[in-house]
């Protein structure tokens, strides 16, 4: 993935110290001032700030979840297809994280930021071929319901009868989508590939995605001709586990990426905080220690990229904390 530095919003800073207010004390982890003094050297101790930089993952420790059409293999005809590679062509994180920003942030409707989105891009021309009704799925959160009515609306573009239904999370969506009740999804590239395995390999079947995009296309696509779904293009567009600082600790210190971070902070003054799993799940603290030789003297439970962990970031109760990639609360100013 390519390097990018992302910046809070002021108004998406001040709901999430509103909403954090009082509550950091209720992880049983302590304040800021308690973690930077446990410290053992202070280089990379917390710096308090009023903008959230992510820090690239350089070495690929988290799986490619990269924005993909998938659908249903009876559906998968190339005016199909095409409309929704031609989504995935043009979709960016930067720009998925503005239109997930004026939904949560700016509270525009999802139908009206995807249609804004299909406009600028010219996406809403230009196709052909297209015929009869087609149900686009769509999770019940922000994003989702944002790329669900985008695909829609270039569906509608190329002369389908296009419509979005909210089907709730994966165990009910992907079903429906393998049944034919729904006939496109906007998915998640390593998250469904590692589903599909399971699927066809057993619950045990060990993940066979990464943080490489093409070679999880490429193990991918057997997994969905055996569960009866074709997949699109990945868009360079991601919604994964990723890594923030403050700006002002970003610029302290010097760094714009994990690697840089390591040789950086080198006196294990650095303070971790995320979801309380992240001390034990390998792409969070112990896949920092191990692919990045990072060195932590303490990490604080707060919730799993939420408000708390970035307010946790922001007033300096942490160096470090895990966040989405494509949360709207990055947006630039």
């Amino acid at each position: 993935m390519r390097a990018r530095t992302q910046l809070i919003a002021p108004l998406a800073l001040a709901i999430i110290l509103t909403t954090a207010c009082g509550e950091s004390g209720s992880s049983g982890t302590g304040g800021g001032a308690e973690a930077s003094g446990s410290a053992s050297g202070d280089s990379c101790a917390p710096v308090a700030g009023d903008q959230l930089v992510v820090l690239e993952d350089d070495k690929e420790l988290q799986n490619a979840d990269n924005i993909i059409p998938a659908v249903n293999a009876a559906a998968a005809g190339p005016a199909l297809l095409d409309a929704l590679n031609a989504v995935s062509e043009v979709l960016t994180t930067e720009e998925l994280i503005e239109m997930n920003a004026a939904v949560d942030v700016e509270r525009q409707s999802a139908e009206d930021v995807a249609a804004a989105y299909v406009a600028d891009k010219g996406l809403d021309s230009g196709f052909c071929g297209g015929s009869g009704p087609v149900v686009v799925g769509a999770a019940d959160f922000t994003e989702s319901q944002v790329l669900g009515t985008l695909y829609a609306d270039v569906l509608t573009a190329a002369g389908f009868q296009a419509s979005v239904q909210t089907v709730g999370n994966r165990e009910l969506y992907l079903p429906a989508l393998q049944r034919g009740e729904i006939q496109a999804f906007p998915e998640y590239l390593a998250t469904v590939t590692d589903i599909l395995n399971k699927q066809v390999n057993g619950a045990d079947a060990e993940s066979v995605a990464s943080g490489d995009v093409d070679a999880t296309v490429d193990a991918l696509t057997p997994l969905a001709e055996r569960t009866g779904l074709v997949f699109g293009e990945p868009a360079q567009a991601a919604d994964q586990n990723a890594f923030a600082v403050t700006r002002e600790f970003a610029e302290q210190v010097g760094v714009s990426t994990l690697s840089e971070l390591a040789d950086a902070c080198g006196d294990g003054s650095l303070t971790l905080g995320g979801p309380g799993e992240c001390p034990e799940r390998p792409q969070c603290q112990p896949g920092l220690e191990e692919t990045y030789g990072l060195e932590f003297s303490g990490f604080q439970e707060f919730d799993a990229g939420g408000p708390l962990t970035k307010a946790a970031i922001l007033q300096g109760e942490i160096s470090i904390g895990l966040v989405f990639s494509s949360d709207g609360a990055l947006a630039q100013e």
